[in-house]
């Protein structure tokens, strides 16, 4: 077995099929699948599993693909010291950050973080599901949840909390709840999943209450959440970084409050592949997005 053969398998796990390992090869897929029974041949084993549409690693080949992995994220950190050596630092990040928080928390700071390294290529996609992040080509994923997956290195950016919450005009003419069930009988705006219940978890010291929503106005657009509750819509239930200025202002004003809510997680968590040498632009951005959530008081922010 030599290094190419397994940087080789590396890819096609990657890539997920033949076709697509082909494609960032720049190799026909006869080739790839030649190469790849090579060494299946040479190892006595078999390695992948192939499907119609995606190959699986069998548990030998989930060892070499580890061990090509390390080595391949070796290399490309021996390469960048000798590249950056003496230069600017230079690489390329692709980040996945939920909608609502990329926009109302993180753009400055990765608006801050490009203008520090302006020669790190930053390609930001905006998703609220929990991505393949080998996949979907994605370095760091940062997303809301109670328990991350044990396959990711987890590091956690703070609680969240979510107000339940009203425009100051609703609060004018309309009941207010004053009990988490009371959410069920007037028109609520939240996020929601399309062909999944929706259960809020609220707290009242140690007691846990659960109460299944049906929203009257649901989406992942915090923005547009947002606007559907400054024009007194309903009762909007979202993170309190959505709506914390307008809470200041007077212009929304909160219910509930003496109920601590969750809905999709307690905590918003940074997500990465464990990989021993990650290269530098996605180290920094691993150290930049922490000392901003310590600094930058996501505790408060959710």
């Amino acid at each position: 077995m030599d290094l190419k053969s397994l940087i080789l398998l590396v890819e096609i796990l990657d890539a997920g099929n033949l076709s697509e390992a082909a494609r960032r090869l720049k190799m026909t897929r006869a080739n790839v699948s030649y190469h790849l029974n090579q060494l299946e041949r040479s190892v006595g084993m078999q390695l992948v599993r192939r499907t119609t549409r995606r190959v699986e690693p069998t548990e030998l080949g989930m060892k070499l693909y580890r061990h090509g992995r390390s080595i391949q994220e070796e290399l490309s950190a021996a390469r960048e010291s000798v590249q950056t050596l003496g230069n600017t630092l230079q690489g390329r990040v692709r980040l996945s950050v939920p909608s609502g928080y990329g926009h109302f928390v993180m753009a400055p700071w990765l608006l801050a973080f490009k203008r520090r390294y302006p020669g790190i290529v930053l390609d930001v996609v905006f998703n609220n599901s929990v991505d393949d992040l080998v996949r979907d080509e994605v370095d760091i994923a940062v997303r809301i949840m109670s328990a991350p997956p044990p396959t990711l290195v987890a590091r956690e950016l703070g609680p969240m909390r979510y107000y339940a919450c009203v425009s100051r005009d609703y609060a004018s003419r309309a009941a207010l709840p004053e009990h988490p069930d009371d959410l069920q009988k007037g028109p609520l705006l939240c996020a929601a999943v399309i062909g999944r219940p929706l259960r809020l978890s609220a707290y009242l010291g140690e007691r846990r209450h659960l109460v299944t929503l049906e929203p009257t106005l649901a989406t992942r657009d915090y923005p547009f959440m947002r606007q559907a509750i400054l024009e007194g819509l309903g009762v909007g239930l979202v993170p309190d970084y959505v709506v914390r200025q307008d809470v200041e202002r007077g212009d929304v004003v909160t219910v509930l409050n003496d109920w601590r809510l969750s809905i999709y997680g307690r905590s918003m968590f940074m997500l990465y592949m464990p990989n021993r040498h990650h290269p530098r632009a996605i180290s920094t951005m691993i150290e930049y997005l922490l000392e901003c959530a310590r600094g930058g008081d996501v505790s408060a922010a959710g």
